[in-house]
């Protein structure tokens, strides 16, 4: 009888999968229509939720401020609105699953006098580079600046908020692999 090695199978999931499986959560914040707004199932005490409130109240604002350097981007770049304004939108509506988003949705067009911010209380918007290029890239900066934030605010929040967060930092990963993109 002849003696055949053993396969060489990996016990756990293998490197593709996993790649695919973040890129499917990276393609949208449909994952983000089943999480909840509230961590009432995961049972946290008063110390973690108050925690949690404030890193859901952080991640709201974080994901405002982003959107309006979105906002300064488009107002200065209006060509680019047919690229930008989709990223735009899941911005705001990743606010909105933070539970922030008390500004006005995104138009689908940016008119000339249309500000930056519709937030009183908004910081003044960003200088946006002359360069559409630039401007893009400066974009993917910042989202990739706010997904690595998220990524490591995962280990102080309870599951709920940490899968939320989890998903918004995915997105915000291909927003900027697509912002970074040559469009030809």
């Amino acid at each position: 009888m002849p003696f055949t090695l053993p396969s060489r199978t990996p016990s756990g999931p293998r490197r593709r999968s996993l790649l695919a499986g973040a890129a499917g959560a990276a393609a949208g914040s449909a994952l983000l229509v089943g999480c909840s707004g509230s961590d009432s199932a995961s049972g946290t005490t008063s110390g973690s939720s108050s925690a949690a409130a404030r890193a859901r109240a952080r991640a709201a604002r974080d994901s405002e401020q982003l959107a309006r350097r979105y906002e300064a981007v488009l107002a200065a770049h209006p060509a680019l609105d047919a690229r930008l304004s989709p990223l735009l939108a899941e911005v705001v509506r990743h606010a909105g699953a933070f539970g922030g988003g008390k500004r006005a949705k995104p138009s689908t067009g940016v008119s000339a006098s249309a500000s930056p911010s519709s937030s009183p209380t908004a910081s003044p918007s960003p200088e946006v580079p002359v360069m559409e290029k630039d401007a893009r890239g400066e974009l993917a900066a910042a989202e990739r600046a706010l997904a690595d934030k998220r990524m490591k605010a995962l280990a102080d929040v309870p599951g709920e908020l940490a899968r939320l967060l989890a998903s918004v930092a995915a997105a915000g990963a291909a927003h900027a692999f697509l912002l970074t993109e040559d469009k030809k």
